[in-house]
């Protein structure tokens, strides 16, 4: 599996290299734009960094810089050589950027003093940044490691973990900013971690729907006919009764998820349905 991997990476390997450098450019002009000026602590290094820039005068590239380094001895510790590698460009790249980009606000003079806005903008700068790192296979270190450690010996899942260390750092933006700035933190962060997963996934065009009916022909009827779409039939057993059964699975535009739902109830109305999003569709006829 590992030989699988090591083609894919080597295969793509310029792709993957650019799309990390966009990726972590694209973060360091939110952290600088809108993040920075604007007091959002939203976790990790770079929140860590905003705290002891107004506490300290530390510049903020220096401290992510200093924290990302400490951090992969961290990993190459505990998490070993091939977890560390993940992180290692990313970890350099984002200070150096930060401090490349520092001065953008002269630049780009954003005359609002509207807040939510900037809250929006800076998560969705940030979030699609974020989102190019991690689909190239790479991440920028920081609190990510300490996540992944804490979850490893701590026996707790990485979204647990996630919670009490990032969750901390928020919690202390709060304690020197106000719990206004702590409210702007959760907008950005949950506008990242939805931006993030739409840049890894893409947004979901299909539906895939699991049917179980007691007219499985009929459905497929429908489905190929009337639809003009393709469908598969397995079959499955209900593990209380133990009863056999047909499961027909198909994945069809979103658009015409209401024909195939209001259609599989007309033929059978007790028929039983899951659909799920399909963010990707490959093969097939």
């Amino acid at each position: 599996m590992q030989d699988i991997l090591k083609r894919v990476y080597k295969k793509h390997q310029v792709e993957r290299y650019l799309q990390l450098v966009i990726g972590v450019l694209i973060i360091a002009i939110s952290f600088n734009l809108f993040i920075l000026p604007n007091d959002f602590v939203i976790g990790g290094v770079s929140g860590l960094s905003i705290i002891f820039n107004r506490v300290f005068s530390i510049d903020p590239a220096l401290f992510i810089l200093i924290s990302s380094l400490i951090l992969l001895v961290f990993s190459l510790i505990f998490l070993g050589k091939e977890q560390t590698k993940a992180s290692l460009l990313g970890s350099i790249l984002l200070p150096i950027f930060v401090k490349l980009t520092q001065n953008i606000v002269t630049i780009i003079n954003l005359n609002t003093s509207d807040k939510l806005i900037l809250a929006l903008f800076g998560g969705l700068l940030y979030g699609f940044g974020a989102g190019l790192v991690f689909k190239a296979g790479f991440t920028t270190g920081g609190t990510d490691i300490l996540n992944q450690i804490v979850s490893k010996y701590a026996k707790i899942s990485i979204g647990n973990s996630m919670i009490i260390v990032d969750g901390l750092i928020v919690l202390g933006g709060a304690f020197f900013f106000g719990y206004v700035r702590l409210m702007y933190a959760i907008i950005v962060l949950y506008i990242i971690s939805v931006l993030t997963d739409r840049v890894l996934i893409g947004i979901s065009n299909s539906k895939a729907l699991y049917i179980i009916t007691n007219k499985p022909d009929l459905v497929c009827d429908f489905v190929i006919n009337e639809l003009n779409h393709s469908i598969t039939t397995f079959s499955g057993k209900g593990a209380a009764e133990g009863k056999k059964h047909d499961v027909l699975f198909v994945v069809i535009p979103s658009r015409e998820y209401f024909k195939l739902k209001n259609g599989v109830r007309e033929i059978d109305k007790d028929a039983f349905f899951t659909a799920i999003d399909a963010y990707e569709v490959m093969g097939g006829e």
